[in-house]
């Protein structure tokens, strides 16, 4: 006999991302001394918060973890609770099927599979934008039109998608010669997307992204991720 970390055996891809959900939920909230494939139904938020985050950088392999304000938007988006304070999320509990069993509303897929989705992105693609906190990546696009809507024409900050899985979002503002503002926010890239043309570039392409939130000029922001040979071309 020997002691291991949890393993779930599959017959089909399509049940990775569900038997990677089981092992992150069973080595995580599990007892040592359990009675064998017995784990809590349900688990304090502020633990979850926690393995969120070291999952998140274990997977990324980066050192910058998930910030106040991404778990109060985790929060959020997981108890489908949008006028509760991050004082109030401290002391709930979010269960299995919240995290891995129920479709978030309006969407297809589970919290679980957003927040996988928003992992193998961020490893596949966004690793050195993400360390550099560049991205702001979990914030709603509600709050985003709060942020930027004050902000001056051409302001940006970049989000992951609420509406598609494994996806990366620009939100920038427009501003009327009347001085109202609109924010716009640029289709999802993914990354497939991202593996023809990088984030960098695709910045640097769009001339109306100026600044980005809360006021860095986008060259300096970017400019070491941007590639010199598209430059030079």
């Amino acid at each position: 006999q020997v002691l291991s970390l949890p393993i779930v055996v599959i017959v089909h891809g399509n049940q990775d991302n569900n038997a990677k959900a089981t092992v992150l939920w069973d080595n995580a909230f599990s007892e040592i001394d359990r009675v064998p494939f017995i784990v809590a139904e349900r688990v304090p938020w502020e633990k979850m918060c926690d393995t969120l985050n070291l999952k998140f950088m274990a997977e990324v392999q980066t050192t910058k973890g998930l910030l106040r304000d991404h778990y109060f938007f985790l929060a959020q988006k997981i108890f489908n609770d949008h006028s509760a304070s991050p004082e109030d999320f401290q002391s709930r509990s979010v269960s299995w099927t919240q995290f891995n069993k129920e479709i978030l509303p309006g969407r297809g897929f589970t919290f679980w599979q957003w927040f996988d989705g928003v992992l193998d992105l961020t490893k596949r693609c966004l690793k050195s934008y993400w360390s550099d906190r560049l991205i702001t990546g979990f914030i709603s696009k509600q709050f985003v039109c709060k942020l930027l809507s004050t902000e001056p024409d051409g302001t940006f900050l970049l989000r992951f998608s609420d509406s598609e899985i494994g996806g990366v979002t620009i939100a920038y503002v427009i501003r009327g010669k009347d001085g109202s503002s609109q924010v716009e926010n640029i289709q999802p890239f993914s990354a497939k997307d991202l593996s023809i043309r990088s984030l960098g570039d695709r910045i640097r392409d769009l001339g109306q992204l100026r600044n980005l939130y809360p006021n860095i000029p986008k060259d300096q922001a970017f400019g070491s991720h941007y590639n010199s040979e598209w430059g030079a071309l």
